[in-house]
């Protein structure tokens, strides 16, 4: 059977179709012999849980609501009561100035990143093609094929700054860093996934003057941001004009299973998002607007980031990296500063196998990561850096992390001819 050349890009060997593989294959066995540290599966909060439970006992004991929850199409801008809270609580909270007409949902943020990339990227009617721009790589791994055309993504190489007890950071490099006519959009995380980077506020004003100077869109991915999640360690300020594209989720506050992205916009760019919804899939799922409406219209969902969901990772990070220093005694390791988001990034210089192979061996044993080698969309040099990379999560039970850690450890020393 042949297939189109969208069908052949949309079924690839794709870096997201493994690790997605990965995870529904140890879901499917029981998962129980599998350290699961590869995947971006949010931890258990169980005061955020105790509430859902309840919202959702509550939305089921109301035939109305029960019947909003599951009974109806939304528009495909997304459920309206949530949207209009959503645009209030930004105003109130944050100072933006922007209406429902500037939010758009969407069936999870993957669905509104492949949307978002093809409306900015790809062929146009004049017959010019235009990429999207990731200023910093590595970039999240499901950005790669995304795009319906190919070489589709231009990015930059970071600056590398090492820092004392073995961290480093990276940091845009703007001397290299070009934007030419044959960009359509640039594109960031903040905080960065696999590498738990965030992008400083001085470097976001800079990409977005850089924008702005060419009359293209910022796309900031926020899924692990703030102000809700909350998963950022230090300091980070919430910034929206009308030349940016804010992208929010529910997924990392507890919810990954519903299914609910979150775009903030100008009108335009909101009413082709609606446009290509109804088009894709009728309208947005309603489960997780009516669910999160509550806590969206109080404002509570910005104090529960706060108070659970940022200590919650916080503390994990810290115990997590606690034990790297421990198991890696002795290795030529490094860890990028983990400043937000649920992931460790770890850096073996000059390691004799690459990180594809570590992570065969590792799944050998047991434990599931993520080959830093997928993160690099838009660079096609050769870079040893990407070979000496990986991504583990720390977002799971502390002692299956602890254990995770500790063989791969095992697994490094014995690559670099270290085993006792």
């Amino acid at each position: 059977m042949k297939f189109s050349e969208f069908g052949q890009q949309l079924t690839c060997n794709a870096g997201i179709l493994s690790l997605m593989d990965d995870l529904g294959e140890a879901k499917a066995t029981g998962g129980d012999n599998m350290i699961m540290m590869g995947g971006g599966n949010p931890g258990v909060v169980p005061e955020f849980q105790d509430l859902l439970r309840k919202r959702l006992r509550d939305i089921c004991d109301d035939p109305c609501q029960f019947h909003r929850l599951i009974g109806a199409y939304d528009p495909p801008q997304g459920e309206s009561a949530f949207v209009a809270g959503l645009a209030r609580m930004l105003r109130q909270e944050l100072g933006w100035q922007l209406g429902p007409e500037n939010i758009c949902l969407t069936n999870g943020s993957q669905t509104a990143f492949f949307m978002l990339f093809n409306l900015f990227a790809g062929r146009y009617g004049d017959g010019t093609k235009k990429k999207i721009c990731l200023p910093l790589a590595p970039e999240y791994i499901g950005y790669a094929d995304l795009g319906i055309t190919d070489d589709f993504f231009v990015s930059t190489r970071p600056v590398i700054e090492k820092l004392e007890d073995n961290l480093f950071k990276y940091h845009v490099d703007f001397d290299k860093l070009s934007i030419g006519p044959d960009i359509g959009a640039i594109c960031v995380s903040r905080p960065t996934n696999p590498t738990g980077n965030v992008v400083t506020d001085e470097e976001l004003a800079r990409l977005d003057n850089l924008a702005k100077k060419h009359s293209i869109p910022l796309i900031v991915d926020n899924a692990y941001g703030v102000p809700f999640p909350s998963m950022v360690y230090g300091e980070a300020t919430p910034i929206w004009n009308e030349n940016m594209v804010v992208c929010f989720s529910l997924s990392k506050l507890g919810l990954p299973a519903v299914r609910t992205g979150i775009i903030v916009a100008r009108p335009e760019i909101t009413r082709a998002l609606a446009s290509m919804n109804a088009i894709m899939s009728l309208s947005p799922g309603s489960f997780g607007a009516v669910l999160a409406e509550g806590l969206v219209k109080s404002g509570d969902i910005i104090e529960i980031s706060r108070r659970l969901i940022r200590p919650f990772y916080q503390q994990k990070m810290e115990r997590a990296l606690a034990v790297v220093r421990r198991e890696f005694a002795g290795v030529p390791w490094r860890v990028h500063k983990p400043e937000g988001a649920m992931f460790l990034w770890l850096w073996f210089e000059e390691m004799p196998i690459t990180s594809h192979e570590l992570y065969e061996r590792l799944k050998r044993r047991g434990v599931l990561v993520v080959s830093g080698h997928y993160f690099y969309p838009g660079i096609q040099d050769e870079w040893r850096h990407r070979d000496e990379c990986i991504r583990a999560t720390y977002s799971q039970n502390d002692d299956d992390v602890a254990r995770g850690l500790a063989i791969i450890a095992e697994e490094v020393k014995k690559a670099y001819g270290l085993e006792r």
